[in-house]
Formats: structure tokens, C-alpha cells, sequence
């Protein structure tokens, strides 16, 4: 099950509530947390300083950026004091990574060695991206991570009960075991929710989800919906019937997803619940 979890933080109140779902999952499930922070070096290494420095001919910038680097390494060992302050209050120990990089590249590689990424919904910066989340460090992390990855919202909530967003594709059935595991753990009710109009496609689903679920003792439930499932999905979470979503990272057209934008990213930009992905 889950043993490891690691939570990449900024410092933000976005990330802070991403904290406090670690913390609250952590305790259910007897897992070790690891706090992330990573020091991004585009900031001292991108264009903009570059071409500052080249058209104004002025050498003295080199001199500054020791002192640019210092500051970020102090801020880091502050977030991270905080992430570990925090946790301790909560009973909690964790475990600290500081790591100078690219963002969402340093994330991905060190969610090799964790079972679980909780990622904020928005970071500190998320307003000066068009769109929020779309493009962002959060969505990038989720195209290219191979572990589950956990988008957690602006305010936390606790969990009683989760839903399962289930088309039958190879993430989907993924979702499914993770949602079965997890409920088995955790003792919270699954509803699983199947939007489709034919009503033969419904049927087959629904007898693969209770065909797979005999093997838990959980309380598990199917839904199904008519509609666009983006909406749909939305729309359930939007009811407070469940207080964690779970569902694959891509459906059945992943190219035109890839290139038209997604299911997925349609739920985490708009989800007040934390969404779990998986491939």
C-alpha cells in the first residue's frame, strides 16, 4: 500500500493545504512523509537575466548572482523549517529534500522513490499563468510522472468518502485497484462513477467493477450519468457527494486530449476536492 509520500512545497497557501491532506492521509495509513522544496534555477539562469546582462553590458550582474542564490537557498531552508515545524505540531516526523533544478523535472525524479506526489492545485506563482493550472508545474508533473499523483485544492476538507471516475481504460482500471486498496484501508465508502449513454457499455462496466471488488470487504457502489464527463464529473464533485476523486490521468483518447486539452485537466483546474491520477 502506501509507504511513502512526498509533497513538493513552495511555501504557499496552496501548499500548505497540501500539507495537511499529507499529514491527514499519512496518519491513516502509517506513511513517511518527505518534504520537497526545489530551488528553481531558471530563475537566476533564464533569458531574462541573460539578456539584462549582454545588452546593458554591465558585468556587475555576475556579482549579484551569488547573492540571488544565497537568498533562494535561505527561503528554502525556511520553507522547509516551516513543512518540518508543521509537522511535528501534527506528530508527524518527516523527512527533507532541498534539491536545485527544474521544478517539475526534479518533482518527477524524485517521485521515483515515493509511492504517492501530493501537489498543490496553484503555487506562488499560478497568477501569472493563463488559464491556472494548464500548463503549470502541476500539470506537467502529472503528464510525466509514473506514480500517482495527488492534486489537492485551495481548503482542506477531511475525507469520509471518495469517488472513482471509471471508463474502462488501462488507467481507469489502474484507479480501480488504487480506490479498492485504498478504501480497504481506509474504511471510506466508494462510489463509482460510469458516464456513458448506452446503457450495454454501462452494464459490462458495471459487472468488471463488481467482478473486481469481490476480493475487498469495501463498501462499493456504482453511478451512472449521462453527459459530457468532464461536466459530469464535475457536477458530482460540486454535489459534496464525496470528499476525494479518483481517476486515470488520460482516458480512452489520449492523443486528442494531448493535443485539445482533457477530462483531466478540465477536473483539477475546477475540483474544490483533491483529484488522484493515475496512468
Amino acid at each position: 500500500m502506501i509507504k511513502k509520500i512526498l509533497i513538493p512545497t513552495d511555501g504557499s497557501d496552496y501548499s500548505r493545504t497540501a500539507l495537511e491532506y499529507g499529514i491527514y492521509i499519512a496518519k491513516r495509513l502509517d506513511a513517511q512523509l518527505t518534504g520537497l522544496h526545489v530551488i528553481d534555477i531558471k530563475i537566476v539562469q533564464g533569458p531574462l537575466f541573460s539578456d539584462i546582462a549582454f545588452y546593458s553590458g554591465l558585468p556587475a550582474y555576475y556579482e549579484f548572482l551569488p547573492r540571488i542564490e544565497e537568498a533562494l537557498d535561505k527561503r528554502a531552508d525556511k520553507i522547509l523549517e516551516n513543512f518540518e515545524e508543521y509537522c511535528r505540531k501534527s506528530g508527524v516526523v518527516p523527512e527533507i529534500r532541498k534539491v536545485r533544478g527544474i521544478i517539475d523535472e526534479v518533482i518527477i525524479d524524485e517521485s521515483e522513490n515515493a509511492d504517492w506526489t501530493l501537489l498543490a492545485q496553484r503555487g506562488e506563482h499560478f497568477h501569472l499563468s493563463k488559464g491556472g493550472l494548464l500548463g503549470s508545474t502541476a500539470e506537467a508533473v502529472v503528464r510525466k510522472s509514473k506514480k500517482p499523483v495527488l492534486i489537492t485544492p485551495m481548503k482542506f476538507t477531511e475525507i469520509e468518502s471518495m469517488g472513482l471516475a471509471y471508463d474502462g481504460s488501462a488507467p481507469a482500471e489502474n484507479a480501480l485497484k488504487i480506490a479498492a486498496e485504498l478504501s480497504a484501508a481506509t474504511r471510506w465508502p466508494l462510489s463509482v462513477i460510469i458516464i456513458t449513454e448506452d446503457q450495454n457499455i454501462a452494464s459490462k462496466l458495471v459487472g468488471r467493477i463488481e467482478s473486481f471488488t469481490e476480493q475487498y470487504e469495501i463498501d462499493c457502489g456504482t453511478v451512472v450519468l449521462k453527459g459530457r464527463e468532464d461536466r459530469e464529473i464535475l457536477k458530482y464533485i460540486q454535489e459534496g457527494s464525496v470528499e476525494l476523486m479518483i481517476m486515470g490521468a488520460f482516458g480512452r483518447g489520449r492523443v486528442k486530449e494531448l493535443l485539445l486539452g482533457s477530462t483531466t485537466s478540465y477536473v483539477i483546474r475546477k475540483s474544490t476536492i483533491p483529484v488522484l491520477l493515475t496512468r
